[in-house]
């Protein structure tokens, strides 16, 4: 069943529905599809997702996804309706391919054993021979593993398109039958082991372009498998029953054991307990967790029981959030896809035009007809932009890949080229700088009594300063005081009564420090004083930005104390009491200096400025909003995976370049030597199946660049 959801910010009748469209190749298809999806009634809009071969429609409720689908093959693609397990399909299309590779490569192999011969001098019968043995092999091994192509091309050509599978079924089709013509006629030549060797080098390529986008969904799918597959329900009788993941509601209470994963996010109602986050956070030691605070679907309750109230479920929930922005790593309208877009609009024409062009040349220069088809044929195979339409696709998800496996979501591949461009970093500080988090520095001045007193208000709030303290105490396994009447008074604090006597925790009577808290039990006080702890690794994470040539400064809407603290402990100028349109005018005035802005944030109040920056990143912590609005997002607690987003940014730019030149410079000495009848068909198939090769093996190079 097909994913239809409402589309956010849009219409609340807005639906999305999302296609695995196998036949887009290049950004011609992209194009294509794009552009004639957007020209429909109901249609709002549409993407094509390179990476994945997924077409993601935005549309009117009127609109079912047969229509839709309909749509899509009216522009010459088949398209089928999103599977509930994209990765299976995935994987089952790239088994395909193999299989018809291996068919390829044994009829490659054995042909060309029998042209050797040929080659070597074998004349007459036995040369005729070998040629019929040939074809008996050559004519099923293209029959099947031709069927990618030959099927694409039909599709494009029965709604009156083209795509770059026509030409290269036209070579195919052309060399097998010519070959054919010449064994039936006892000719000289037969060109059934070039035929065979295109079929084998272009299906290696889309072996490894279908493998890399594996890779990519295997990532998807080993997050997804982290949350439960269900959880058992406390209804409000008190009985007890299991419910699979898929059916889980907000509101509903899981009681998740010791040992258990979350199968949905939520607020622990009852008990505590400790929880590895890793897989979120990239934080191997566990953390505590108790009432009122906030766990998410696939972490690992590790020591005791506890009850916990849905809050977000399926597709809701925050593992999904992120499998959505690992999904969407692909490809937007970079100005590199541009200009192959541009380049691709005009392709298959001037393909084809140059073909028949070459066929009437050499008609009209005497050559006959069997040497101009020949030349017509190597043209047609030569010049297939296999090499141009991977150029920028194949090193954008590749870099994705390797971030990703560092912890590093790329939201799109058009993110990369802006990561590689930024020259300043502007830096949120609490939640970005700073952990987010504050954490009391004297928690021992307090004694077991009052701790106990401090954890029991501490767990009925939810301010910042409070969940600090909980956290502390729950690490030193302090069990809390049994309290009435617990009150919080908006501005002041946490009140109860505790045998008879009024506590207190909140704001200290006599300090404007917000990063501290009173404990007060009858008449006697405590100050507990609280800092938010700067990220690991920042000094050494912002030394390395300034090393790789950008500078960077602080701005923030936090009061100037706490502002200068941090700006003095990391050496950077710094604005504080900052509003969310002081932010975005500071970039703007960055922007109008000629600076291009990497903004890094995470709050709600960042939002604004994440979006205006040209480029941006989020942590893993960061709000809703925050992630939403970032290019891409990071999960760790060290700030080194920004510094290291522009590294490998910058160098798949280099990667593209040389993908382009590369490309470039194979048309440039190849088409010219394919028109002068100076390259046969076999030649061709070989010189344009390794142009597709060498682009993909650089772009692999890059597995290695998020060291």
């Amino acid at each position: 069943m097909n994913a239809v959801t409402p589309l956010p910010g849009a219409s609340a009748q807005s639906l999305v529905s999302r296609f695995a469209v196998p036949a887009i190749r290049c950004a011609g298809c992209i194009s294509k599809i794009e552009n004639g999806l957007n020209a429909e009634p109901g249609i709002i809009s549409s993407r094509v997702n390179f990476s994945t071969k997924q077409v993601a429609v935005t549309h009117l409720p009127e609109l079912d996804d047969d229509q839709l689908r309909r749509k899509i093959e009216a522009l010459g693609f088949e398209a089928q309706i999103l599977a509930d397990n994209p990765l299976a399909e995935e994987k089952g299309s790239t088994a395909r391919l193999i299989r018809a590779l291996a068919v390829a490569g044994f009829g490659m192999m054995n042909i060309m054993l029998l042209s050797v011969s040929v080659w070597s001098g074998a004349t007459g019968v036995t040369r005729d021979l070998f040629h019929w043995l040939s074809a008996l092999i050559a004519i099923p091994v293209i029959a099947y593993a031709g069927r990618p192509f030959f099927a694409s091309a039909a599709m494009a050509l029965r709604y009156g398109r083209t795509n770059m599978d026509v030409p290269i079924s036209i070579g195919i089709l052309l060399a097998t039958g010519l070959s054919i013509y010449e064994t039936a006629t006892g000719g000289a030549h037969a060109y059934f082991d070039g035929a065979v060797m295109l079929l084998f080098f272009l299906l290696a390529g889309r072996v490894l372009d279908g493998m890399m986008r594996v890779r990519a969904r295997e990532g998807i799918g080993a997050l997804l498998k982290q949350a439960a597959p269900g959880a058992m329900i406390l209804a409000e009788d008190g009985k007890t029953r299991w419910v699979a993941s898929a059916d889980l509601l907000p509101d509903m209470r899981m009681l998740v054991a010791a040992g258990e994963s979350l199968a949905a996010d939520g607020i622990i109602q009852s008990g505590t307990s400790h929880f590895d986050c890793s897989l979120l956070t990239g934080e191997s030691e566990p953390q505590p967790k108790g009432t009122g605070d906030r766990v998410l679907a696939g972490t690992l309750n590790l020591s005791s029981p506890v009850t916990v109230r849905i809050t977000a479920a399926g597709e809701d929930t925050t593992i999904s959030d992120i499998a959505r922005l690992m999904d969407e790593a692909g490809q937007r309208r970079s100005f590199y896809v541009r200009v192959a877009d541009r380049a691709a609009r005009y392709y298959a024409p001037a393909v084809h035009s140059l073909a028949l062009l070459a066929f009437v040349f050499w008609m009209l220069a005497g050559a006959g007809w069997h040497q101009s088809l020949l030349i017509a044929v190597a043209v047609l195979i030569i010049t297939c932009p296999c090499a141009l339409g991977l150029a920028v696709p194949a090193a954008q998800v590749v870099a994705s890949g390797a971030l990703l496996r560092k912890g590093v979501m790329v939201k799109d591949g058009s993110a990369l080229e802006r990561l590689a461009e930024a020259d300043h970093v502007l830096f949120d500080k609490t939640g970005t700088l700073t952990l987010g988090h504050p954490v009391p520095v004297n928690i021992d001045v307090l004694s077991l009594t009052q701790k106990q007193v401090a954890l029991a208000l501490a767990q009925a709030s939810r301010h910042p300063v409070s969940k600090g303290i909980r956290t502390a105490l729950l690490a030193l396994d302090i069990e809390p005081a049994v309290l009435d009447q617990i009150e919080e008074v908006p501005g002041e604090g946490m009140t109860a009564t505790w045998g008879g006597v009024t506590v207190k925790l909140g704001k200290p009577e006599k300090s404007e420090d917000h990063l501290s808290s009173q404990l007060t039990i009858g008449t006697e006080t405590v100050l507990l004083q609280l800092k938010d702890e700067i990220r690991p690794d920042a000094v050494a994470a912002i030394a390395r930005l300034q090393t790789l040539g950008l500078s960077a400064s602080i701005i923030s809407g936090d009061n100037i104390r706490s502002v200068s603290a941090v700006s003095r402990a990391l050496g950077l100028t710094a604005q504080a009491g900052a509003s969310p349109q002081d932010k975005v005018e500071a970039i703007a005035r960055l922007a109008a200096s000629g600076r291009k802005v990497l903004m890094v944030g995470d709050g709600l109040n960042d939002g604004p400025a994440l979006a205006a920056a040209h480029v941006s990143i989020a942590p893993g912590t960061a709000s809703d909003v925050g992630q939403q609005a970032a290019d891409a997002v990071f999960t760790s607690a060290s700030l080194m995976p920004v510094a290291l987003s522009i590294r490998v940014a910058r160098r798949t730019m280099q990667i593209v370049h040389q993908n382009f030149a590369l490309a470039i410079g194979y048309n440039i000495c190849a088409v010219p030597l394919a028109l002068t009848g100076m390259v046969t068909p076999l030649i061709a198939a070989i010189a344009m199946s390794l142009s597709s090769l060498i682009v993909v093996g650089n772009a692999l190079r890059l597995n290695g660049s998020a060291r």
